[in-house]
């Protein structure tokens, strides 16, 4: 319903021509695939819209510098020579209500009406409003200090879009924009006459420079009563003509003298008044035989963007080819990037980039060879004097660390080293060395005691009674300023600065580790004091160890035997004793006889 009551009061626009400076009421310029029409008419952007639609277009898109030119001729054409250059067009780039300006953006956040990307061209004549509340669309302005249109491309302005029937002040017109799929030849004539073009898009015309798919090209000859009306079509692909031969209104009275004949490059006079067209050497005649066409199949540029064209033997045909990193896409006329990444070229991270590739190393990491394909650790710890770290850096994979002295711990800067209170174990990790997941590396005070000592010059000293020693299979050890390493022992606790990714322990790092275990036995005098008291303590430690085990088992067995003494089945005899036996020759005696030993 409300299309239906646009095009009701757009009707006494469509049955009159529109108010203008000029006594045409359009223009039109065509070029390559699309026309471009200038029109008179003071309306608010949607019925500009409205009036082009309905000739199946948009108002017109500016996305290059080439298109505002076809745009600038077709204004050209509109206004009357001498007239000032005043007023403002519609084109079809708009923002829609609640869609905020983006200033970082070519167009500001604007989009074209017909559709499509968004184009890096812009001809802007003063930063767009930041408004959100209101649509806003976008208008050519004339500027009247300029001289000549011609020498001018007009510029971009942006405002109020109008209602229907309230056109906004300074509006004077539209510029629409019509596609096709090709073009045709203007006709050429080879005598007397007038061609008149009537497009799709109900345009008229006599001066076409390239005449849209489907238009109708009306010939009217003066030697002739008729008049002759041919049609564009398509013939093949990407291939436009009329479907006509030989030059029209040709006239045996002019012959080659009028338009050349209507030849395109040669025009051959015969006998009474004929002639017939011809082409230069390296191009041959059309079947209209009128225009000519390079032999080579390449001379009409058939590849597109970076490919190109290699005619076939006989230069009956072509191919397209393309260069290294780039392959043909499905119309085999243009091309497209090859994805090298895909095949996984690069040790760390591969970069893809149009044509080719290159790699890159992570953070930590750099190239082994300029180039190349492969990553080596960085030893960030071979920084010059007073560089990384103010006590140890020990160099990780991809990553370094700081680490303190004894009695010292690591300042929240990660690099400078404070005094700090001792404590005996291992100390307590950053969330941050918790969740690197790697086996590190690290020397920790076990059992430190720090007392202050009244020295010889009144100074305090930090007396240590041992060390835990931690190590880590993919770091090394370098201290960073040797004169504190000379007075302060060994190293403490770290902290690290940034993540890493493991690799296989290297023989440099194995040495590092034991130049650094012999640097502490030469920089601590009680070292071999310490280290028997080591030894000593874990024999006797193993010993009572032994002790307890041995004594435990014996008491197990002895208790075994008790238990099994106690569970043993008891019979009836149990509660009886046997008689003692007397002697056989003592049983056999008499006990009556009078005479022991005797019966009777």
């Amino acid at each position: 319903m409300a299309t239906s009551a646009s095009l009701l009061l757009l009707l006494p626009l469509l049955s009159q021509p529109w108010l203008g400076a000029g006594a045409d009421t359009q223009a039109v310029v065509c070029a390559g695939t699309a026309c471009y029409s200038a029109h008179w008419g003071k309306l608010s952007a949607a019925e500009a819209q409205l009036l082009c639609s309905k000739d199946g277009g948009n108002l017109a898109t500016v996305r290059t510098e080439e298109e505002a030119r076809h745009i600038q001729r077709a204004l050209a054409q509109l206004l009357q020579p001498g007239a000032p250059w005043t007023g403002k067009f519609w084109i079809g780039l708009q923002r829609e209500r609640g869609k905020c300006l983006d200033p970082r953006l070519p167009l500001k956040g604007f989009s074209w009406v017909g559709g499509g990307e968004d184009t890096l061209y812009s001809n802007w004549y003063k930063e767009a409003r930041h408004t959100c509340i209101s649509k806003r669309c976008v208008s050519l302005m004339l500027d009247p200090s300029v001289s000549s249109l011609s020498s001018h491309l007009p510029k971009w302005s942006e405002g109020p879009c109008g209602s229907l029937g309230a056109p906004v002040n300074n509006i004077e017109g539209f510029v629409c924009k019509f596609s096709f799929k090709g073009m045709c030849r203007p006709l050429a004539l080879g005598g007397p006459g007038q061609v008149n073009y009537t497009t799709p898009f109900q345009a008229t015309s006599s001066s076409l420079e390239a005449v849209p798919f489907a238009s109708v090209a009306n010939v009217a000859c003066r030697d002739e009563i008729r008049q002759h009306f041919f049609l564009c079509k398509e013939k093949a692909t990407d291939v436009f003509d009329w479907g006509i031969s030989g030059p029209l209104c040709a006239s045996a009275e002019y012959g080659c003298s009028f338009g050349n004949g209507g030849c395109q490059q040669e025009c051959l006079e015969g006998e009474g008044g004929s002639f017939r067209c011809g082409c230069r050497p390296g191009f041959r005649l059309l079947d209209d035989l009128v225009t000519c066409i390079s032999r080579d199949p390449c001379s009409s540029s058939p590849c597109r963007g970076v490919a190109t064209c290699v005619p076939e033997s006989l230069w009956k045909n072509y191919t397209c080819q393309c260069p290294e990193g780039y392959q043909l896409n499905a119309t085999q006329q243009d091309c497209v990037d090859v994805d090298e990444c895909q095949a996984s070229p690069c040790e760390q991270e591969c970069v893809n980039t149009p044509g080719s590739f290159h790699c890159q190393c992570w953070v930590g990491y750099e190239p082994s060879s300029p180039g190349g394909q492969a990553c080596q650790d960085v030893d960030e710890c071979t920084s010059p004097e007073g560089g990384l770290c103010e006590g140890y850096c020990l160099n990780t994979q991809g990553s370094f660390r700081c680490t303190c002295l004894p009695g010292m711990e690591l300042a929240p800067d990660g690099v400078s080293c404070i005094t700090g209170p001792t404590f005996l174990g291992p100390s307590a990790e950053t969330p941050q060395e918790q969740n690197t997941g790697d086996r590190e590396r690290s020397l920790r005070p076990s059992t430190t005691t720090s007392s202050p000592t009244g020295g010889p010059e009144g100074t305090s000293k930090v007396a240590s009674t041992g060390w835990r020693l931690f190590l880590e299979s993919n770091a090394s050890i370098t201290p960073t300023s040797p004169q504190s390493l000379a007075t302060t022992g060994s190293p403490g606790i770290w902290m690290e600065y940034s993540s890493h990714h493991p690799t296989a322990t290297t023989g440099h790092e194995e040495s590092t580790d034991r130049d650094l275990i012999a640097q502490q036995k030469n920089d601590n005098p009680d070292w071999q004091k310490l280290l028997l008291f080591y030894i000593l303590g874990t024999v006797a430690a193993i010993l009572l160890l032994l002790a307890l085990a041995l004594g435990l088992l014996v008491y197990r067995k002895r208790r075994a035997k008790r238990e099994e003494k106690e569970k043993k089945p008891q019979s009836a005899a149990d509660s009886y004793s046997w008689v003692p036996e007397r002697a056989e020759s003592r049983a056999m005696e008499n006990q009556y006889s009078p005479t022991p030993g005797t019966d009777c």
